[in-house]
């Protein structure tokens, strides 16, 4: 199952990688989006993907139990990428409305847009 999540993570890092290399406002904010829910996959997978009981120790003994801590740390992660993603959302829409070009050549103030 890790195998199949490692070659899945891979892919999801690559589609990252080239949305975030386009010159299109809109497609590296997908592509930060996507590259966060792949870092989030590669936590859990790097967590372990484990049978176990719930972490609460006390009645049966110490056995083999999920640790809470990569769950915890990914909906952490979760909150933050949703933060960051409306962020960018909202300057790209301020930069739209400024330069009326989604391109990222036209904020460097170069007067060509290379379609």
């Amino acid at each position: 199952m890790e195998l199949l999540m490692s070659i899945l993570i891979g892919l999801i890092f690559a589609a990252a990688v080239y949305l975030i290399l386009s010159k299109s406002l809109l497609r590296i904010i997908i592509g930060t989006a996507v590259l966060s829910h792949g870092v989030n996959l590669l936590v859990l997978t790097m967590g372990g993907l484990k049978k176990g009981r719930v972490p609460i120790l006390g009645t049966e003994g110490s056995g083999m139990y999920n640790d809470p801590l990569p769950q915890a740390l990914i909906l952490t992660a979760i909150v933050i990428s949703f933060g960051v993603t409306a962020f960018f959302l909202v300057l790209a829409y301020r930069a739209y409305q400024e330069l009326d070009s989604e391109s990222v050549s036209k904020t460097r103030g170069h007067e060509a847009d290379d379609e």
